[in-house]
């Protein structure tokens, strides 16, 4: 009898590594992991973000940087109320001698009541201060705790990016790796932000005794008060534009994509896509960054 042969088929086996060998070439699980990592780096920063807005400079760092201040706190204040005695003086004696205006018993008593109210904010600036920033504060976790969502990959665009061909997701890896560059920059840039904020608070708190002194002068002195509010109020309300261009632009980006990418393929779309969100990204940090320029002239400030 001949004998009998047996074939191993072995074809099935070459295309099973053939698909394994494509499937190397196939980086759309690789990208979508570097995106999920960055996104999750943005929600971490924009989770601290929140969480440092909300909370105001006397309990900022554990309380370290307030108590420096609330030390220095008492020089200021005796200083400026020095200084009220001293613009009051000033004030009468220009009073006195303008021959424009009797000293009546009026402009007496007006010079009296602002030397008070003087001596009554330079002693009590740190107590109205503490107000503001705990109303503020209160503002900005209502904000984050209704209105905020992360930010999150389209499921659409994440199947895309799993589907595409070895040429179209390097060119998608490239821009997925530059996107993730800006993310982490513009995260960090972010926290420079808000730190720098509370750098400016903390800085102009003791100020606040000598700009109040100015309230016992005249004309001629009192308008540092004013400027000084002004000031105050833009940095302190800063916290509230920051939430709120913060939570904006997530909703940008959450939004989808533009209706003008409908005719386009896929892939294309996708690009657009995440060209977009490194753009609304970018667009958040720099909102976050002229928030005390916005702050002041919406209030006109």
């Amino acid at each position: 009898m001949p004998e009998q042969i047996t074939i191993h088929i072995s074809a099935p086996e070459s295309v099973t590594g053939g698909e394994s060998t494509m499937d190397v070439f196939k980086l759309g699980d690789k990208i979508l992991a570097l995106l999920e990592m960055v996104f999750g780096f943005w929600n971490n920063q924009v989770s601290l973000v929140f969480a440092m807005l909300g909370q105001s400079p006397v309990s900022f760092k554990g309380g370290g940087p307030w108590g420096v201040i609330e030390s220095i706190e008492p020089i200021f204040v005796a200083v400026g109320s020095s200084l009220v005695v001293l613009f009051f003086v000033i004030g009468f004696c220009s009073e006195s001698i303008d021959i424009r205006e009797e000293m009546r018993f009026e402009v007496i008593l007006r010079l009296l009541i602002r030397v008070g109210l003087a001596e009554w904010f330079v002693a009590n600036n740190v107590t109205i201060m503490k107000a503001f920033f705990t109303s503020i504060g209160n503002l900005v976790n209502l904000l984050s705790a209704g209105s905020y969502t992360e930010l999150v990959i389209d499921s659409t665009q994440a199947d895309v990016i799993k589907d595409l061909g070895f040429g179209e997701s390097l060119i998608m890896l490239i821009l997925a790796a530059l996107l993730a560059i800006i993310i982490i920059i513009c995260g960090f840039f972010m926290i420079y932000t808000v730190y720098f904020r509370f750098l400016r608070l903390l800085i102009i708190v003791p100020m606040g005794s000598i700009a109040f002194s100015t309230m016992g002068g005249n004309r001629t002195v009192n308008h540092t008060v004013t400027a000084y509010c002004k000031y105050f109020l833009s940095v302190t309300f800063e916290a509230v534009t920051m939430a709120l261009a913060i939570i904006v632009c997530n909703a940008f980006i959450n939004a989808g994509l533009p209706s003008f990418t409908g005719s386009y393929s896929d892939w294309a779309q996708t690009l657009i896509y995440l060209c977009e969100m490194t753009f609304t990204i970018a667009l958040t940090v720099g909102s976050v960054k002229g928030a005390q320029t916005l702050t002041s002239k919406a209030f006109g400030l």
